[in-house]
């Protein structure tokens, strides 16, 4: 990895974030345990956090990193991720080596058991959960292997911690508190519960400045038509109404989604009175210097809310299927998410078993949207017409 000191002193967004760490470290006073520590951690060197499957995952997995750096700051942290996500943490500022899992093949996973068993970790956490997470998680070494008691194969951690609602006293946890809680059992300092954090490279931030250059006119807001399954996916006849009303506060509508997804995309712009920049070709490092870059962000539950989020962007999330206590963007910025509650809601979200169509996320009407929008712009002290665009801002707490 490159250090990060050099981009530091050239980039707002990174000097924020050092900034926020910093104000976290200072906060460590106040942060608390969950349970006592259960080895030496004079001892630990290396620590592994294992975190696979999908872009918020990755993200949300990022306050543990934050987490234990400030607890350990001598010690070296690693971070497990699939290999199609990893280079979200490339530029992480608190991770010293991201390591990949292929998405298929037993013969890669063999290769990188193998690399971990030799990195000899002190320290290994499974913050996921599932199968190969598990027997990657043993295959480590790892003289102290973390994980619920309630996982499947449970036995290949010899420290197995209870229920995160018990450790909490609470009745719903997030994500990220679900993966503190392990931290937070071992003697990590956790009860303040860290942001998520992703850090922008120069060379992400350069290529968003070249593909935007003269076409803005004014701050960008960034939307997100599109979602991993029509359970999550508002109708692209709604954003094309919320393009249409950013567009008339002074804002410039970026639009992104995955290649797949272009036809999303095609649609939007169909619909839209307004002009409206597209993107389907940005790789995740470029994705988190445009969500660096906005003055606000639009879009479906999906990975790139987490990514906005964890760059400080103000929010408006739209909300179907999922659990809106254990998957909302762990924003530190203003942020509002809307939805149309139903008796069903939460469920799966593959797909919907009580209608034709899944009707909460559909019947989110505009107006809310808008009005959210409303909201999260004066929280925020923005003034879309005159706001300057030349680069992301620094955003305090």
């Amino acid at each position: 990895m490159n250090s990060l000191r050099h981009i530091v002193e050239e980039s707002p967004l990174l000097r924020a974030i050092e900034t926020d760490t910093s104000r976290s470290s200072h906060d460590e006073e106040t942060a608390q345990p969950l349970g006592a520590a259960r080895w030496d951690w004079n001892e630990v060197q290396r620590i592994l956090l294992v975190r696979l499957r999908s872009i918020g995952d990755t993200v949300l997995a990022t306050p543990s990193a934050a987490a234990l750096k400030r607890f350990v700051p001598n010690a070296r942290i690693d971070v497990l991720v699939e290999d199609w996500v990893a280079p979200l943490l490339d530029e992480h500022p608190l991770i010293d080596q991201v390591l990949q899992v292929p998405r298929r093949g037993i013969s890669s996973r063999t290769r990188i058991a193998r690399e971990l068993r030799r990195r000899r970790y002190d320290v290994a956490y499974n913050l996921h959960g599932g199968t190969t997470a598990t027997f990657l998680t043993r295959a480590s070494g790892a003289r102290h292997r973390v994980g619920y008691k309630t996982y499947q194969y449970a036995q290949l951690h010899n420290h197995q911690a209870p229920s995160p609602l018990e450790l909490w006293g609470q009745q719903k946890t997030h994500s990220v508190e679900q993966q503190l809680a392990l931290l937070g059992w071992t003697g990590v300092p956790v009860t303040d519960r860290p942001r998520t954090v992703l850090g922008v490279s120069r060379e992400a931030s350069a290529n968003i400045e070249q593909r935007l250059k003269n076409r803005l006119s004014g701050p960008i807001a960034l939307i997100h038509p599109a979602a991993a399954f029509a359970t999550k996916q508002w109708k692209t006849e709604n954003f094309a109404e919320v393009v249409d009303y950013l567009s008339g506060k002074g804002f410039n509508c970026v639009a992104v989604v995955a290649p797949s997804e272009r036809e999303i995309l095609q649609e939007l712009t169909n619909k839209t009175k307004s002009v409206l920049i597209t993107y389907d070709d940005l790789k995740l490092p470029e994705i988190t210097a445009l969500a660096a870059r906005s003055k606000l962000f639009v879009g479906n539950d999906s990975g790139i809310a987490h990514i906005a989020a964890a760059v400080g962007a103000p929010a408006v999330v739209i909300f179907g299927s999922s659990n809106i206590a254990h998957w909302r963007p762990w924003n530190h910025a203003p942020a509002e998410i809307v939805y149309e509650e139903l008796p069903c809601q939460p469920c799966h979200g593959y797909f919907c078993e009580k209608f034709p169509v899944p009707e909460c996320i559909l019947r989110v009407p505009v107006n809310q949207v808008e009005a959210a929008i409303d909201r999260v712009i004066n929280s925020s002290n923005l003034e879309p017409r005159r706001m300057q665009s030349d680069g992301p801002i620094e955003r305090s707490t």
